[in-house]
């Protein structure tokens, strides 16, 4: 386990499994209906990057990136488009895909967004929902895990751009952040 991890939060073998069985639901759901899925970078590529081959539907795929984090661990609360989609969704069943949910600030400024450009269906997937900091009522559609007020790291998500590599979800040891805490 790598030093800068409290604990593990989620296990790879347990993520692989999730991804898996929401990989058969979007099969399920948008089977005949070649969904968009939209991953939001930089953090849901691990996780798309799965979930893509546990879809065993045609589907397309394109990105997004949208940033609220100027550093560290708490949204600015002003959400910035970096990087648009490089298609037309326009009567397209889209499906967003999250890494992790806190406020939902972000993500609420992205659905609107998204729906402004008259998608078919308009739809969520994240891999992680922090449900206790939410401070805006949203509709998530495909959640894999509710995880706790922690601060996590691991397949795909990051802390100042590092452990998106590790192949599970841990929890960073609070002292190597706290200093942006106050």
């Amino acid at each position: 386990m790598n030093a800068d991890i409290d604990h593990v939060l989620i296990p790879e073998e347990e993520l692989l499994r999730k991804v898996e069985e929401l990989g058969k639901c979007l099969a399920r759901d948008y089977s005949g209906r070649g969904p968009v899925l939209i991953g939001v970078l930089t953090g849901a590529v691990v996780f798309i990057s799965d979930l893509i081959r546990a879809c065993r539907i045609p589907l397309s795929v394109d990105f997004m990136a949208v940033s609220s984090y100027e550093r560290g661990t708490h949204s600015t609360g002003v959400v910035r488009i970096l990087k648009d989609l490089d298609r037309n969704i326009e009567g397209q069943h889209v499906v967003v895909v999250e890494d992790i949910i806190d406020t939902g600030l972000t993500l609420s400024y992205l659905l609107e967004a998204l729906q402004a450009r008259h998608p078919a269906t308009l739809r969520v997937c994240a891999l992680l929902d922090k449900r206790g900091r939410r401070r805006v009522d949203l509709q998530l559609d495909y959640v894999g895990f509710e995880i706790p007020d922690e601060f996590v790291v691991g397949y795909g998500l990051d802390y100042a751009g590092l452990y998106r590599n590790l192949p599970y979800i841990g929890v960073l040891r609070p002292e190597l952040y706290a200093s942006e805490e106050g």
